[in-house]
């Protein structure tokens, strides 16, 4: 199957650049093909956040996405920053970095979901349920698309009834939008050396439960951050409470991966979190709906990678564009894509396929991304 532009994940990043291509195209009558795969069952299966939603790409992006139905539905009304002890909790001022005015409390899954039906109403072709599971590359070495995997197999790789044989989806321009630490986006770092000259990249784990919680605890639109205990002063990390719509409450904790207690469980330290006597009253009479986890990229700037090469890009948190004082990062993923997109649609226009994009990390540092990740680049890295 051939396109003009293969999307590889279905998250912030990559729903926003295929919707941006194919707004281009029907702004210049031209015909692009888009197509998108994602790995999890369905769009919005593996999409894990907080998630507090800064709406500035969204504006950028469609406008008018109140009218269209957008799930944000509840806005942020009430910052708190705490340091907790083991007895009890001290009100800090809360961070400039970290005030959310004008800012939403969604569900992230829901969002892209959402995403996706405005993606497919504008032509992207849209198949969840497939993982990529190779780069193609052409004669020259220039990325040409992807395979996916095979389906049907047992436990030791052979075929069953079921088997399905996996699918090259080539284009002239494949967009990989993995998330952190993907797959294939490890490849792509090792053959074309896109980590050559910038910083390591330092990650942390964040767990997240939902729950539904007793209408007397909730307030919605009230955002609690805290730092402290259960953690020691040496180990990196800190929890959210962030009140959704329909009495439900997302609770987190993250840990940088960087502790040096090898016996620490991230996960234990989780549930001594929700025992704490200030946060505890808020479960209590409740019920746990749903949980996961997911790795975090949180380098920051300096750890950006050469986002581009020979037939594709990386964009969203597989390049690392969290805004780590913010604790957000989805705003700056959709505008990642954003500005691909344009640069790809460009490329396209003009006749090209298989080389360097060279206007997209051009473009992305002028924009207000690469601005806003500057001025936070000491703050933790």
């Amino acid at each position: 199957m051939e396109y003009d532009v293969v999307i590889v994940g279905a998250g912030p990043s990559g729903l926003s650049a295929a919707i941006r291509i194919k707004q281009l195209a029907a702004e210049n009558e031209q015909d692009v093909s888009v197509c998108l795969i994602e790995k999890g069952s369905e769009v919005g299966a593996h999409i894990l956040s907080g998630a507090v939603i800064e709406p500035r790409a969204l504006n950028e992006l469609i406008p008018d996405w109140k009218d269209k139905g957008a799930p944000l539905n509840t806005p942020a009304t009430d910052d708190r920053f705490l340091l907790l002890t083991r007895e009890t909790s001290y009100k800090l001022p809360t961070p400039p970095q970290m005030h959310n005015h004008g800012n939403y409390i969604i569900s992230l899954g829901n969002l892209c979901r959402w995403l996706a039906t405005q993606a497919e109403e504008l032509g992207v072709e849209i198949y969840p349920g497939f993982a990529a599971a190779e780069v193609l590359y052409n004669d020259q070495g220039a990325v040409v698309g992807v395979a996916t995997g095979d389906m049907g197999v047992d436990r030791e790789g052979q075929p069953t009834d079921q088997y399905a044989p996996g699918m090259e989806l080539r284009a002239r321009y494949t967009l990989f939008a993995e998330g952190c630490r993907g797959s294939l986006t490890k490849i792509l770092f090792e053959r074309f050396k896109l980590r050559e000259g910038v910083d390591p990249q330092t990650y942390g784990i964040g767990i997240k439960e939902l729950w539904e919680v007793d209408p007397t605890q909730h307030v919605p639109g009230k955002i609690v951050h805290t730092v402290g205990w259960p953690l020691d002063p040496s180990t990196y990390g800190g929890s959210f409470l962030y009140h959704m719509e329909n009495h439900q409450v997302a609770v987190g904790f993250v840990i940088g991966l960087g502790y040096a207690n090898p016996h620490l469980s991230p996960f234990e330290e989780f549930q001594r979190f929700k025992t704490h006597p200030d946060i505890r009253p808020t479960f209590e009479g409740g019920r746990r709906i749903a949980y996961g986890a997911r790795a975090i990229s949180a380098g920051g700037i300096q750890s950006v990678p050469k986002l581009i090469f020979p037939g594709g890009a990386l964009i969203g948190d597989t390049a690392g564009f969290l805004n780590m004082p913010k604790i957000k990062g989805t705003h700056t993923a959709m505008k990642s894509g954003m500005v691909a997109a344009e640069a790809t649609f460009e490329a396209i226009k003009a006749g090209r396929g298989a080389d360097e994009v060279t206007a997209y990390p051009e473009s992305l540092k002028r924009s207000w991304l690469w601005e806003e990740l500057h001025e936070v680049r000491n703050i933790k890295p």
